[in-house]
């Protein structure tokens, strides 16, 4: 049997154990804040645009870097750039528990950032690297996706956790362990893993990666937060003509950041296109859940995080669900579009909710949501990594995930927004006159503000502040559920038109090269190429000559 269609074995399976805690330093990170806001607000007294960059930051930083690092594991190995990653991680964890101010977390969290930016795409180049087997691979990559999730579960229990027996800045040192963790067992069970005909860096395609994705997201989220102004609409516009730049070098270039030919598979290009679209909904979406239950509903944090656990239930039965039916042959385009729907009917009982509202229907409406788009992201990666080679993983995984934390910053940047501007002017127009001045001073720009501010007042004065912030923070959470909810509309349509025709089934590595010169051959000659063997011969100019 060829190398390339190999069977995994225990080594293998043990260093999938191994990346996964590296996909859980960057997921846990990405929730683990949420049910910590009301204590940072208490102590650190962010305004309404910090206390966004404090989520942002990091989502942001890791969308604008993953291609470079991508580009940078492929040339120096991405063991050695994992290592490093979590090396750089861990020392922005210290330094975010111990921030004295609103300004040092935030850059704190862009450290964290550029570490994270390397643990998962090369977790996901290296998953590529080690499972050949079609089969092994899915279950593999299943795996994978199931940890991002428990991940984003796993964050607000725990940040629940220890912010009942800790400071809040606990919730950032416990990364500390896990990074100690992976330094100390990748060089024993990863492989190392690099592209041999990835060439030089490419500085400068990598500074417009950066110049272009960064100046865009905050573009279009000060656009989304506060109005179009002339510096704004020139960060897009800065963004967009880089991002052209970069893609004008890599067609040119004869060692690119990211062969652009990826993009031209449906496959990929889809997989990039629907992950960014899910993780917009389901990312974006989750910051309003946790201040819900939390700060509308009055629970503490560790009673909110537990609470948050249920809809994990809906994600263990809903995913392995969808594999079963890609295993039967339905289509993944159906499967897909179906899951979009499901998580449809989640924003649909979302807008309904008021502060009022039983615990319950919240809980089903987040089990809806979080199990339709979790398994939405599932059909993304697999789709992705059945699509290429292990040479193109680290481009084809970098590009995956970017689209995957720039739809997750946008749906926060823009969601939040949506949220942010009717809870300010909510409390503006309901707030009855005659209160003490901190409560027209705090109350209108963020709900922690108004829990703060509330608790020094005297009874009924107190109580009132509540109300009205309370109320407007929910009718923010519901029209940002309609907006979530006409995203993933969208997505559904995307998944229909775009993706009926991606086949099913996982390629083995000689189907994935039989595929790849397939759809790179002269049009004429498409239907010939059916089998590696032909393939080859298409790929070799002498034999090509005698076909």
């Amino acid at each position: 049997m060829p190398e390339v269609t190999r069977k995994a074995g225990r080594k293998e399976w043990t260093a999938l154990g191994v990346l996964m805690l590296a996909l859980l330093l960057v997921s846990m990170d990405m929730s683990v804040v949420y049910f910590a806001v009301p204590n940072i607000t208490e102590q650190l007294e962010p305004s309404a645009t910090q206390q966004l960059w404090m989520f942002d930051a990091y989502s942001f930083v890791l969308a604008s870097l993953y291609i470079t690092m991508g580009s940078i594991g492929d040339r120096i190995g991405r063991r050695k750039l994992l290592m490093l990653g979590a090396l750089v991680f861990g020392v922005g964890s210290i330094l975010a528990a111990y921030s004295q101010s609103s300004e040092m977390l935030i850059f704190a969290r862009i450290f964290q950032a550029v570490g994270g930016a390397t643990l998962e795409p090369t977790a996901m180049a290296l998953l590529r690297a080690m499972f050949h087997d079609p089969k092994e691979r899915t279950k593999a990559v299943a795996i994978f996706v199931g940890t991002l999730g428990t991940g984003v579960t796993a964050g607000p229990v725990l940040s629940g956790l220890l912010l009942a027996h800790f400071w809040w800045g606990s919730i950032f040192l416990i990364n500390v362990p896990f990074m100690i963790m992976l330094l100390l067992t990748a060089p024993l069970l990863l492989p190392e893993s690099r592209n041999p005909r990835a060439g030089k860096f490419d500085f400068l395609g990598s500074l417009f990666t950066i110049v272009g994705l960064f100046p865009l997201i905050y573009g279009i989220k000060e656009i989304a937060a506060n109005g179009t102004n002339s510096v704004r609409l020139a960060c897009i516009a800065v963004g967009v003509v880089s991002l052209i730049a970069f893609a004008i070098r890599q067609k040119a270039s004869d060692h690119p950041m990211l062969d652009m030919s990826l993009l031209r598979r449906r496959a990929v290009s889809g997989a990039v296109i629907t992950k960014l679209i899910g993780s917009f909904a389901l990312i974006g979406f989750t910051v309003f859940t946790a201040q819900y239950l939390q700060s509308v509903q009055d629970r503490t944090p560790l009673n909110a995080a537990l609470w948050s656990l249920v809809p994990s239930v809906g994600v263990a039965v809903i995913q392995p669900t969808t594999v079963s039916f890609l295993e039967k042959g339905v289509r993944r385009s159906s499967i897909t579009a179906g899951c979009f729907a499901m998580a449809l009917g989640g924003f649909a009982i979302m807008t309904q909710l008021s502060a009022g509202s039983p615990l319950w229907l919240m809980l089903v409406a987040m089990s809806l949501q979080a199990g339709g788009l979790v398994s939405v992201l599932g059909q993304c990666t697999d789709m992705l990594v059945a699509n290429v080679s292990e040479e193109e993983a680290g481009s084809g995984t970098s590009v995956l995930e970017t689209g995957s934390l720039l739809g997750g910053s946008l749906g926060m940047a823009l969601l939040g927004s949506v949220g942010a501007y009717v809870y300010g002017k909510d409390v503006k127009e309901k707030l009855p006159s005659g209160l003490p001045k901190e409560a027209y001073h705090a109350a209108p720009d963020t709900l922690g503000g108004a829990i703060v501010a509330a608790e020094k007042m005297p009874g009924q004065t107190g109580q009132t502040v509540l109300k009205v912030a309370r109320d407007a923070f929910t009718h923010g959470l519901n029209l940002a559920a309609v907006a979530a909810g006409a995203v993933v509309v969208l997505g559904m349509i995307f998944v229909t038109a775009a993706l009926r025709k991606v086949p099913n089934a996982p390629q083995s590595d000689e189907e994935h090269e039989s595929r790849v010169v397939a759809q790179q051959a002269p049009a004429s000659w498409q239907t010939e190429v059916n089998s590696p063997a032909q393939a080859a011969m298409w790929a070799d100019p002498g034999e090509s000559q005698a076909y």
